[in-house]
């Protein structure tokens, strides 16, 4: 098929082509691990997850190589250590097990490769010297910093002019800087601080640099796709096209960049910053399914703005018991093809609503059809469809039955009860069985009865 992925390095849609088909690579940022991720922060997470589905679906799952990696040295994991009064690596090892479990709740797949920043300070170190070996970096006062004078095409990614390249740096005005817009490479440390021996005195890294310097390790000095949201677009992902063009001497850092855009609430981009966000976590506890949360993630074109609300993830509930419904008590054919048209969808720039409308279509042939053998096929067709958006990964008994809430009946109870209404019925007790029935629906039971038996599912 023909995979088209908007560049932003180019501002157009382009043909995707790898570098070496035997060995797609992908870098995607990942989490800094000082606090639970917030919805905005999942969205890069589940765009680039359909990202890896479908590249692996078209060279094969051992073809592809997708680094994700975990920052777990920054100013902000020491501000959260000194906070809670526990250790750095307490607040690291936490963290990242939360964000672990909530991804996986929104039903992502590993990385191929998850590279911890901490473990990598020697590749760091030995960028950095082979930046000031060139020229393109310099040592002050304990810092080492980027001289983006060194460079004559910096900012061609974010296309920002002088005055926005400084406005923007995020890097502090000192006096050991030689220009306003050179940003930090490594940085000393107090003796309160984590640091690591380097030639400039005990310190640690600038965040550019980790990610140059990991993307290097894992995936070489090109390769084929980098991502994030649109906030890394400036500084973070210029300073690393900068740090690793300059260091290797190349055209290239990755031949496509991809970013995915804002979530929002009424329009503003959502930030622990502004305190106007919900993590994932907090939706999870309130019930809310993770498979929901994803589809509402992937309802809108991942470069577009998104307005995600609780009434939206119910919303989304609800399209998947349509879709799951579908399923139930089909047998569905194995080893089928995702449908050629959702293919065609996600080909076109990963067109997830166009992806998810097809899902609907199947959905609503499966319904329609009266012949058994064109239902399996459509059913094998449905799910493979879905396995490329990370959709329908429960068993669709499974998913009306859900997970019981506090104080709510078991499954076990529920099953009782059922064989008692069903014995009612047998005995002609009709009014036991109804009130069973009744009983049931009123603690958010609903009952289905047909020709397969009885079943039934749990009201949201």
């Amino acid at each position: 098929m023909n995979l088209q992925l908007h560049n932003t390095l180019t501002r157009r849609k382009e043909r995707f082509e790898p570098l070496d088909p035997a060995n797609v690579r992908m870098y995607v940022c990942g989490p800094t691990v000082y606090d639970y991720a917030h919805i905005g922060n999942a969205r890069p997470v589940v765009v680039f997850d359909v990202l890896f589905r479908l590249l692996r679906h078209l060279y094969s799952p051992g073809h592809v190589t997708y680094a994700r990696n975990i920052t777990d040295v920054e100013d902000k994991i020491i501000s959260a250590a000194r906070k809670s009064g526990e250790p750095i690596e307490a607040v690291t090892k936490r963290t990242a097990q939360a964000y672990h479990d909530d991804m996986g709740a929104l039903g992502a797949l590993p990385p191929t490769v998850e590279p911890r920043a901490t473990e990598h300070i020697g590749q760091m170190i030995a960028m950095t010297e082979t930046l000031i070996g060139k020229g393109h970096a310099y040592a002050a006062d304990g810092h080492v910093l980027f001289s983006v004078a060194s460079m004559a095409d910096y900012g061609k990614l974010s296309r920002h002019n002088r005055d926005e390249i400084i406005a923007g740096a995020r890097v502090e005005v000192a006096p050991y800087k030689k220009d306003a817009a050179d940003f930090v490479l490594w940085k000393p440390s107090t003796r309160e601080q984590p640091g690591w021996d380097s030639p400039w005195g005990r310190g640690r890294p600038g965040w550019h640099i980790e990610c140059s310097a990991m993307a290097e390790e894992h995936l070489g000095q090109t390769f084929d796709i980098h991502g994030g949201g649109l906030d890394l677009v400036f500084p973070h992902h210029e300073n690393e096209i900068a740090q690793s063009r300059c260091a290797h001497g190349s055209d290239l850092m990755a031949r496509v960049w991809m970013h995915n855009g804002y979530v929002v609430v009424n329009g503003e981009k959502m930030s622990k910053s502004l305190g106007n966000y919900f993590t994932v976590r907090q939706l999870l506890e309130e019930g809310l399914r993770g498979e929901a949360i994803r589809l509402a993630l992937l309802s809108g074109h991942y470069r577009a703005p998104l307005d995600i609300t609780r009434e939206k993830v119910a919303e989304c509930k609800g399209q998947l018991d349509r879709l799951y419904g579908a399923l139930r008590g089909v047998d569905a054919e194995e080893a089928a093809e995702p449908p050629a048209a959702l293919l065609a969808a996600l080909g076109d720039d990963l067109n997830t609503p166009l992806a998810v409308a097809e899902l609907h279509e199947l959905a609503t042939a499966i319904n329609k059809s009266q012949d058994e053998g064109k239902r399996e096929a459509l059913a094998g067709a449905l799910l493979a469809g879905g396995a490329l958006l990370g959709l329908l990964q429960d068993d669709p008994d499974a998913w009306f039955k859900g997970e019981a809430a506090e104080g709510a009946l078991s499954a076990a109870e529920i099953e009782t009860m059922i064989a008692a209404r069903i014995e009612a019925r047998k005995a002609k007790n009709f009014a036991e069985a109804d009130r069973l029935r009744d009983d049931l629906l009123a603690q958010g039971i609903t009952l289905e009865d047909g020709p397969g038996g009885t079943t039934w599912k749990r009201a949201d």
